[in-house]
Order: structure tokens, then C-alpha cells, then sequence
């Protein structure tokens, strides 16, 4: 009897086990298959700058579920998610993703443009451009730039990029690519698929297809382009539903590209020219077409370097490098000073103020970009450098922030992008202390970086590998 009742006593038991080991597998399971869209973070503690014109939020709390934002607030009146994963975010600035208007991802910096392309053909042949812009896109999303704009590169490589990012394949900010540049010169020295040179504007316009057929974002006008040519870009650009950025800094070049209707003047403001005329910005503020000035690319960061060499051999910038290349970076800077590409700096330190003044006062509508990859210019921190530069030359810091992030998302054509809002994407970045008390020094040393919900960098430490 005693056998019989332990027998049966046994199987209950073990049937009751299998039903709580099905449930329990079906919850995991199910689990599991909704990891994806049911992923919960927080970010709690610390001050928040929205990107929109509003004073920070102190001891604010972020609530990301999935890729989006859900609630935004003081910490008081947002509830935290049972089961969440929480960073705590106490002494620091939460603020949106930075996006960056104006980058090149083939180039990293190097102190001559054209030696680079040459090293890579010589002793760095085992990096492929694609790899370049790998390394390019790691660094700049560990340095808090979520999302760029590449305005000039090989168009296949570039649109790759761009799409394995997408994918989750590697890691890296979204990406709007341009492709070679339409222009009516080539550069010496650089990769041919990074140019499209034309003889005449139906060639201008013939390029801009077979480019968005290809799968570009965007157009980059560039060099030595007549008034038509420009006419027959955009045309041609606005037919296929795509924007045209124009690499202008003469009065005529600006002119001619803003009457053809092209939707973002690069550069304009940072050649090392008089002022422009008061018609021409008054005529270009009140279009609030926008401006993205580029001014620290040559005429802030040659004296920058002047007073401090000792950035180029920054140990944090050498640790987001593989040792060979930053062997050859080391070796390019030897004569920097004497580089071609600074050849007219005295002209453009002495014009650098006055032309971005006049177009802060101006009102005009401002996004902010690097020319990142430039000689001297890291991805790293070009793009912090373009906004201390806004700030001294008379914006507020919350006003740059928001040109930084806000303006460029809608550059972009993101309107997802750009604050930290429910019901946008969850690009966002924390900084230690309070970046607008330091005039934005805070933003060099980024702490955390959240891209469409995922925390690819938390507490300075990056979550993913740098690119080998």
C-alpha cells in the first residue's frame, strides 16, 4: 500500500513539475520573442536638457521602451517601470544625441588629406575605406554623436556603411550619405569614386540620378560650380525627393546656390572673407533656409593646436585608434604647420570672428557641422569644438545645444529625432556635471550614449568593440 501511494503520490508530482516547467518555458519564450519591444531603460537622477527652448529639468527621470521615449520629466512624476534596467544618472546632464551636419568618414584626422589616401594605399592597404569608415562611425557614436550627415566620399562604400549600421551589424550613428561630390574639379590625391566631375549642368543633372538610384540621401554641390549647374542639381535633386548641401564660401557661389534653391549652405562663414553683404544675409535669415558654418575646421583649430600641441597626443584620442594608425597620424603631424591645407590661415583667423558674428546676429537659421576628418580635426571632438566656438562668438550654450541637435534633426528631415520628447526616438547621451555652467566643456568627456534605445556606452566605458 505504502509502495502504491508513494507511486502515485510520484507521478502527481512530477506531473505538476512538467506543468510548471511548460508554463514556465511558454513565459520564457514568449519573453524571449518580445525582448525586442518590451526592453525597458531608465535614466534617472540627473539634469535634463530637452533640446527644446526650455530651462533644464534637475533630478529628472527618462523612461526609453524599446527605441522610443515614453515619459520625460521631473523624477517626482515619472513612475519607474518595475523590472527596468536603471542607470543612475546623479551629478550628470542627460541631454539629446548630438548630430553631426557635416562629417566625412573616409578621413580621420590625418594631417595631410592626400598623404592619408596614400598610406592607405601603401603600409595601411590592409584597411579598406569601408573599414576607415567603420573606425570613423565607433568613434563618433563613443563620443555622444548619435546620428551624421556624410557630405563627400566612395558612394558604394558609404551607402554600406549606412545600411549595416541600420541593421545593427556594426555600430555607429545613423547615417545620411552623400557619395562623391558633384563638382566641376576633382580633388587631387583623393579616391576618383569620391568625385563626380561634370563639364556641363545637363551632366550636373544626369550625376544627381544615376547617384539616387544608386541610394544616396543627399546631394553635395561642391568646387568651381556655374549658376546653371547649381539650377540643374537641385532640379534634378528635388524631382528625385532629395535635398542638395552646397560647399560655398564667395559671395557669388553663395548667391547662385541660394537663388537655385539649395536646401543647406555649407561652409558659408568660414573661408577667411569679409563679411557678406547685409542684403545677401538678411535675404538668406529671413528664407530660414540654413547655414551650417563649419568655422572651426581650420581657423580655430590652427591656433588651438598652436597654443596646446600636446592634444595630438592625447592618451584618450590614442585609445579610440589602432596602434598603426596612429602611428601614421603621429607621423603626418611632424610638419602640420606647413601643410597646404592651412596655406591661407593668418587671412581666415583675422576674418573668423567677424564672419560668424554677422551671421549669429543675423538671426539666420543655424545647424552645426565639423568637416570632420580633416586634417587636426578628430571625430572624436571636432564636433564640441564647432559649438564652443557658437558660444563664444555670442550664442547661449542651450541655444547651441538645440542648433546641435533640434536644428540638425530637422536639416535631416527627422522630426523623431532631435529632443528628448515621448514618442521620439531615444537618442541620448549623458555628460558629467552641468555642460552649460562649463560653456559645453562637459561634452568632451560623454559618459553614457544611447542610440534608438540601445546603451552602446555606459559610465565611459564603450559596450562595443572599436573596429579592428
Amino acid at each position: 500500500m505504502m509502495n502504491r501511494i508513494s507511486l502515485a503520490g510520484c507521478l502527481s508530482v512530477v506531473a505538476s513539475l512538467f506543468r510548471i516547467f511548460a508554463l514556465t518555458a511558454l513565459a520564457l519564450v514568449s519573453a524571449q520573442a518580445m525582448a525586442q519591444d518590451t526592453r525597458t531603460t531608465v535614466l534617472t537622477g540627473g539634469m535634463l536638457i530637452s533640446g527644446l527652448s526650455v530651462p533644464p529639468v534637475h533630478n529628472a527621470t527618462i523612461v526609453i521602451q524599446g527605441e522610443r521615449i515614453v515619459a520625460a520629466g521631473p523624477a517626482a512624476e515619472v513612475k519607474i517601470p518595475a523590472g527596468a534596467v536603471v542607470i543612475d544618472t546623479s551629478g550628470q546632464t542627460m541631454m539629446p544625441g548630438l548630430i553631426d551636419a557635416h562629417a566625412h568618414l573616409f578621413m580621420i584626422g590625418f594631417g595631410d588629406e592626400a598623404g592619408w589616401f596614400r598610406w592607405l594605399q601603401g603600409p595601411g592597404r590592409k584597411y579598406s575605406i569601408e573599414k576607415v569608415m567603420e573606425l570613423s562611425a565607433w568613434q563618433l557614436l563613443m563620443s555622444g554623436v548619435t546620428s551624421a550627415i556624410d557630405l563627400g566620399g566612395n558612394a558604394a562604400e558609404s551607402i554600406s556603411v549606412r545600411n549595416r549600421i541600420s541593421k545593427g551589424e556594426i555600430p555607429g550613428p545613423r547615417l545620411q550619405v552623400a557619395g562623391p561630390l558633384v563638382t566641376r574639379r576633382a580633388f587631387a590625391g583623393f579616391p576618383a569614386e569620391a568625385s563626380a566631375v561634370i563639364a556641363s549642368p545637363k551632366e550636373g543633372a544626369e550625376v544627381v540620378d544615376r547617384l539616387f538610384r544608386q541610394g544616396v540621401d543627399v546631394i553635395k554641390a561642391h568646387a568651381g560650380l556655374t549658376r546653371d549647374d547649381y539650377f540643374a542639381i537641385v532640379k534634378a535633386a528635388h524631382a528625385n525627393g532629395i535635398k542638395v548641401h552646397a560647399h560655398v564660401y564667395a559671395e557669388t557661389d553663395v548667391r547662385n546656390a541660394f537663388d537655385a534653391g539649395v536646401d543647406v549652405l555649407q561652409h558659408m562663414g568660414s573661408a577667411g572673407f569679409p563679411t557678406y553683404s547685409a542684403d545677401l544675409v538678411r535675404t538668406i535669415a529671413e528664407s530660414n533656409r540654413p547655414i551650417v558654418l563649419t568655422a572651426a575646421h581650420r581657423s580655430w583649430i590652427f591656433p588651438d593646436t598652436v597654443k596646446f600641441p600636446g592634444r595630438l597626443q592625447d592618451p584618450v584620442l590614442k585609445s579610440l585608434f589602432p596602434a598603426d594608425i596612429w602611428a601614421a597620424l603621429q607621423d603626418s603631424f611632424r610638419e602640420w604647420p606647413a601643410e597646404s591645407y592651412f596655406a591661407g590661415i593668418d587671412r581666415q583667423v583675422r576674418f573668423r570672428s567677424p564672419q560668424v558674428k554677422q551671421l549669429i546676429e543675423s538671426n539666420a537659421l543655424m545647424g552645426v557641422g565639423t568637416d570632420s576628418g580633416t586634417p587636426m580635426n578628430f571625430n572624436t571632438d571636432g564636433l564640441v569644438r564647432e559649438m564652443k566656438v557658437l558660444v563664444d562668438e555670442g550664442l547661449s550654450p542651450l541655444e547651441v545645444i538645440a542648433d546641435t541637435t533640434r536644428v540638425n534633426a530637422r536639416i535631416m528631415g527627422k522630426p523623431d529625432l532631435g529632443t528628448i520628447e515621448p514618442g521620439k526616438l531615444a537618442d541620448i547621451i549623458v555628460v558629467p556635471g552641468d555642460p552649460v555652467y562649463h560653456d559645453l566643456n562637459n561634452l568632451f568627456t560623454v559618459q553614457t550614449v544611447v542610440k534608438n534605445g540601445v546603451v552602446y556606452k555606459n559610465q565611459g566605458k564603450p559596450l562595443v568593440k572599436m573596429p579592428e
